[in-house]
């Protein structure tokens, strides 16, 4: 049944942390680097703030890496599925064998058999199966449900301590696994040793305690280290997430009956959810969590004393101690998640199901002798109860299949999530649906107004859209909220070189490298604007360096050799071209013309590939950025519609295409508004949008009628001012801003402008 349930998520998308642990992780593409992931944590995320120390969980990406041939995502849920699968098999013989230490009857075989589908089919546990990246939790309670198995079925392993073999495992997947020692413990105490917690502290009970402690010691010994040897290698750059332990340990109790809820209804799962910490234990929500944490303890410590009810105690103890690492001192970044569920539902799957059992065996014969239609109304339910659970689970599986379909039920079900609205709309972004995306952006934006990536993604979206203006405010800010993050200095220096600003995208590449050593794209970028500026010396050091971190990678491989050649990409590929001039290597050279800025070089090498091929639709996308970077809409349009009446599901065409009617729109809506109302004010906007649009001599002409009909127009000419400066005219853009700040000398955006004019003056002399 597990199989049928979960035959959906097989092809699920990458989501959430994948990016960068799976997705943006060179190391994974290479099983070649196994031992290195036990020697160095860094290598398990791209991101350092995200970089722990979990050697097993990198070792199986990789291994699915080389089985799949790359990201083939069949591969990355076919191995966290099997041995989802394994567990769910020794549930149910760690079930069977602690219910018959307790009370040996026929109905156990039926009640382990059920506590392990309940589990298995759970709609919660949906989320840690179609999760790639959570499978540290799928592989962590793995070892540990393994040891208790080799524990309970095999006096050898208990002779020789080879249960402890699977927790050391265990924690090289994920600290939680250490939780096996007070588990054990507790095991030994109540099902060997045959002593309540009520009663541990009874003189005639202290031999039966320090028995069980001494059975434990080499477990809490082994543990321990673990923990060490995990915390030793995990680095220092790993931040939890959260901000205040305080307030996250005073909202956990209330998650935790939450969990506990979900367990029997789960209904309205969020991927992400909007749960926000509380900020005073005088909150009701703090007393209820309080409240129902005490009774579930003293439920535990009073069915202790009944050893018919032990399993019971047990359960709600593994409940409890399995939600330690993510329910208490540690603040994470969202105070509940699914995933965190799955290695505690084992526990509470245990009680509950053992008492449902006991208390249907108690009318058991009650009823039967009075219906014999008890037993099969029973199994019918207990089968529909299954069978929705089942249900749920596909469900979710569907939730999961996009990252469209993800984050929309998340903007659903969790409305106040500024990250849940900003990664919907970023999946908008990426099928070309900017209208949707920056809604949803701008939606997010008052919910995390200093949240980094973010600013990022409407930095990006803006400049798709051709607004480069504001496109670099929002870059600059994603800096100053998040100067740590490698990834904030990336994208602005990818958007510097993309227009040219090869001396400013440096430093920014620079930086981003700096942070993360192994950010492929920041490498790659760098090293093309090194090439692109000749910096022939640095080519070949960078290229060099970025081979011993990223071995065999072909663009170093490329770059070094035209370091050596002394080089362009350009050069390279119209040399290709006189060789052999094909269509596809036509191509290849209009994009190297366009990464160099040589625009109208890349429309006349497009061109030459259509002559040889003319249905060739990456031709006319070229032809159509390269026309969109000279401003030249309406050749854009034609070059971008040709491409899709030949290709119509050419989606960066599509994406091309709406940049060029958005921007024809945007001037000519605001032309007409001119002829209609020719004021001071809608000049001044006309100008602004001439600025974004690159049309500089049309900005100035825009400005001087704003200043002819509003001659004190500060803001008019500091717009000319800044046109002047793109225009390399700095006499006139520092007369331009001589004239705004004696009108206003507080303009700062004048005082901006006029630094910048005076600054590249004494450049250029």
């Amino acid at each position: 049944m597990m199989v049928l349930t979960y035959s959906n998520h097989f092809n699920n998308a990458f989501h959430f942390d994948d990016s960068h642990t799976v997705e943006n992780n060179i190391y994974i593409q290479n099983i070649k680097n196994i031992p290195l992931f036990f020697k160095d944590g860094t290598t398990f995320s791209s991101l350092p703030s995200n970089q722990s120390y979990r050697p097993l969980v990198s070792t199986s990406l990789a291994i699915d890496y080389w089985l799949g041939g790359g990201y083939n995502l069949f591969y990355f849920h076919l191995s966290t599925f099997l041995m989802f699968v394994i567990q769910a098999i020794l549930m149910f013989f760690l079930f069977f064998k602690i219910l018959n230490y307790a009370y040996k009857n026929e109905w156990n075989f039926y009640m382990a058999a059920i506590g392990t589908a309940w589990y298995a089919l759970h709609p919660a546990n949906a989320e840690t199966i179609n999760y790639i990246i959570a499978r540290s939790d799928v592989q962590s309670t793995f070892f540990v449900v393994l040891a208790f198995v080799l524990y309970l079925y095999s006096s050898f392993s208990r002779k020789y301590y080879l249960y402890l073999l699977p927790v050391v495992l265990g924690a090289l997947a994920k600290p939680p696994a250490v939780m096996f020692a007070p588990m054990l413990f507790f095991y030994i105490l109540l099902f060997e040793e045959k002593c309540s917690i009520t009663e541990v502290f009874k003189k005639e009970n202290f031999k039966k305690f320090f028995t069980s402690i001494f059975k434990t010691i080499p477990t809490f010994i082994v543990c321990a280290v673990m923990y060490f040897i995990v915390d030793h290698f995990t680095p220092k750059t790993w931040v939890s997430g959260g901000v205040s332990t305080s307030s996250y340990l005073i909202t956990q109790p209330f998650v935790i009956l939450h969990y506990f809820n979900t367990f029997f209804l789960p209904f309205g799962l969020s991927a992400d959810t909007d749960w926000s910490p509380l900020q005073s234990i005088f909150d009701i929500r703090f007393f209820i969590g309080i409240g129902f944490i005490l009774f579930l303890i003293f439920i535990a410590v009073w069915f202790s004393k009944n050893e018919k009810l032990r399993p019971i105690s047990f359960g709600i103890i593994w409940f409890f101690l399995a939600l330690i690492p993510s329910s208490s001192v540690i603040p994470f970044a969202e105070v509940m998640n699914d995933h965190r569920i799955f290695f505690p539902y084992i526990g509470l799957a245990l009680a509950v199901v053992y008492t449902l059992g006991l208390l249907l065996m108690k009318y058991k014969n009650k009823y039967y002798s009075q219906n014999k239609k008890y037993e099969l109304t029973l199994i019918s339910l207990l089968f529909l109860i299954l069978l929705s659970y089942a249900y749920g689970t596909r469900e979710r599986n569907k939730v999961w299949k996009t990252e469209e379909s993800l984050w929309l039920d998340v903007t659903i079900k969790s409305p106040k999530n500024g990250r849940g609205l900003m990664n919907y709309g970023l999946s908008k972004m990426r099928i070309g649906d900017y209208t949707t995306a920056e809604k949803y952006f701008f939606k997010a934006l008052p919910l995390l107004p200093y949240y980094p990536f973010l600013h990022v993604n409407i930095g990006v979206l803006k400049n798709a859209t051709g607004d480069e203006t504001t496109a670099g405010m929002y870059f600059k800010n994603a800096i100053q909220y998040g100067n740590t993050f490698p990834d904030t200095w990336y994208f602005y220096g990818k958007f510097l070189f993309d227009h040219n600003h090869f001396n400013e995208a440096i430093p920014n590449l620079e930086k981003a490298i700096e942070l993360a050593p192994a950010h492929v794209s920041a490498r790659s970028a760098l090293m093309n604007v090194y090439n692109q500026t000749q910096q022939w010396d640095k080519l070949k050091a960078l290229a060099e360096n970025t081979l011993l971190v990223i071995p065999d990678n072909a663009d170093a491989l490329a770059y070094l050799q035209m370091s050596v050649n002394h080089q362009t990409a350009v050069m390279v590929d119209e040399e290709l071209v006189k060789k052999s001039p094909t269509p596809e290597k036509y191509l290849e050279l209009s994009l190297s013309y366009y990464n160099s800025g040589n625009y109208n070089k890349c429309i006349e090498a497009a061109e030459q590939a259509i002559k040889l091929k003319s249905d060739y639709a990456e031709a006319y996308n070229n032809i159509g950025t390269a026309y969109n970077m000279l401003k030249q809409y309406n050749k854009a349009i034609i070059a971008l519609q040709k491409a899709l009446e030949i290709n119509p599901k050419y989606d960066l065409a599509k994406n091309n295409l709406l940049v060029a009617l958005n921007a024809q729109n945007q001037i000519s809506k605001e032309e007409n508004e001119i002829k209609k109302n020719p004021t001071a004010e809608n000049y001044l906007n006309l100008s602004l949008t001439y600025y974004n649009q690159g049309l500089f001599e049309k900005c100035v002409e825009a400005c001087k009628n704003a200043v002819r009909l509003k001659p004190d127009y500060a803001d008019a000419y500091s717009n000319m001012c800044a046109a002047y400066n793109q225009l390399k005219m700095y006499d006139k853009a520092i007369e331009a801003c001589n004239n705004a700040l004696k009108i206003n000398p507080e303009h700062k955006l004048a005082n901006g402008n006029l630094n910048w004019a005076k600054q590249e003056k004494i450049k250029t002399k």
